[in-house]
């Protein structure tokens, strides 16, 4: 056996870093097979529980091996309504693929891959059981609220999705990049929700123009799916200079409004020289997108290369693309001439002592200022949940950072029939996090039907 991991088809750096379209080509047919053929088809499936919403690796991966994609696909969607979407974008190999057996003496199966070309070679329409006669609001449309209606609809649930924005989607259209998720491949994945009958109204912003207090009162249960759209800033002189934008304002003009396009009615800053802070995978679809809208691009990171938290493979991608990256420095300072952003001043850093979350604490060198020019700067810092929906409806408890307090082994809020999970309860995670808490609410809502 061939023990060699199989590698995707990536477009040329030179050519991709002009353009918006797909990055990673994935495998064909041959290649699939050949690195299924490497599983082992463990009894105990490491690899599956590190999935967090379980999807039977062992038993998709050795269909794609015999060449049956319907097959395989079929499996997935026993677990997960979105694995086109979790093909591309979810961190396999913090995951599933970290605790490969294969990985143990050589290199782990190429899983998400895997997942991917199953679930682009074959169509197969998501099956629903009868009318159940119970209803259920799902508010916000992101991973969560998506997987939560699906799996819902299945069971025969009369499922509406209230979403704030003009498409249905949430981070999927508006945060990743075309570039990294093909916004084709996530309408057709709505379209198949559609197809159990869930129904999507858009431009309704619940705790605004559609109050919770309503929808607890309309329906048998309501789960709330919200993410965490408020961005985080750094509290630094400069901020509101003209120039400056968070990564959720940027990401949403490109993304959502197509603002890369000519035809787009959409106005977005197009920058000689960008600086994008931080270093998760935000920061990389920001820093990869100003470079496609014509920017010099320098990524500011406070800490070291070991400790970047965006996925390795977003880091090479961004690398081999041309962005720079100034690592082990931080902003101090944005300075302007007419209210616009002409350049930002930074300190460079060493490493100290871990912090909570385990990373060394980054300490500022004495003496170390140095300014960047540049007439555009993004905050990819992280984010928080927006107050709107819950300032609204104060039943609701919040724990720090205005997340929504929902139990772990339920996703059922302080409140009686009102669930929520996603980056609405954890702040900014995964998408296939959000998906896992998307699945255990709805879980969780059916067992409370049979149970009432």
């Amino acid at each position: 056996m061939n023990d060699e991991r199989k590698n995707p088809v990536v477009r040329d750096a030179s050519v991709r870093s002009r353009d918006f379209e797909e990055v990673c080509l994935g495998f064909d047919a041959e290649t699939a097979k050949a690195e299924a053929a490497r599983c082992l088809n463990c009894k105990n499936a490491p690899c599956r529980k590190g999935c967090p919403v379980g999807v039977n690796i062992p038993l998709f991966i050795s269909l794609v091996k015999r060449g049956d994609n319907a097959g395989a696909k079929r499996a997935i969607l026993a677990d997960s309504n979105l694995p086109s979407i979790c093909g591309r974008v979810c961190p396999q190999e913090s995951q599933c693929e970290k605790l490969c057996v294969r990985g143990i003496k050589g290199e782990p199966i190429a899983i998400g891959q895997l997942e991917r070309f199953a679930a682009d070679n074959a169509r197969i329409p998501l099956e629903k059981a009868p009318p159940s006669g119970r209803r259920v609001a799902v508010v916000g449309s992101g991973p969560a609220g998506l997987t939560c209606a699906g799996d819902l609809a299945k069971a025969g649930v009369e499922v509406t999705v209230y979403e704030a924005f003009h498409k249905p989607g949430g981070v999927l259209v508006y945060g990743i990049p075309e570039f990294r998720l093909p916004k084709e491949l996530v309408k057709r994945e709505i379209s198949s929700l559609e197809g159990l009958g869930v129904k999507f109204v858009t431009d309704a912003v619940v705790g605004k123009t559609l109050g919770v207090e309503e929808l607890y009162e309309s329906y048998d249960a309501v789960f709330i799916g919200t993410g965490a759209g408020l961005p985080m800033f750094m509290g630094i002189p400069g901020e509101n200079l003209n120039g400056v934008f968070s990564a959720n304002e940027y990401l949403t003009r490109v993304n959502l409004m197509k603002a890369y396009l000519d035809s787009s009615d959409t106005p977005v800053y197009r920058a000689k020289k960008a600086v994008v802070v931080g270093a998760g995978n935000v920061a990389m679809d920001a820093a990869r997108t100003a470079l496609r809208m014509g920017a010099e691009v320098t990524v500011v990171y406070r800490r070291s290369r070991a400790e970047m938290p965006a996925r390795a493979e977003e880091i090479v991608h961004a690398g081999e693309e041309g962005i720079t990256f100034r690592l082990l420095s931080n902003p101090v300072r944005i300075n302007g001439e007419n209210g616009f952003v002409k350049s930002v001043t930074c300190v460079e850093m060493e490493l100290g002592e871990p912090d909570a979350s385990g990373r060394r604490s980054p300490v500022v060198k004495e003496n170390s200022e140095f300014t960047l020019e540049c007439d555009m700067l993004v905050m990819a810092l992280g984010t928080s949940p927006n107050p709107l929906l819950t300032s609204s409806f104060k039943k609701l408890e919040l724990g720090r950072k205005g997340v929504i307090v929902a139990s772990e082994e339920t996703a059922e809020t302080s409140v009686k029939g009102i669930y929520a999970g996603g980056d609405a309860v954890t702040g900014s995670a995964t998408v296939i996090k959000a998906m896992g808490q998307g699945k255990l609410a709805a879980r969780s809502i059916l067992k409370s039907f049979e149970n009432a």
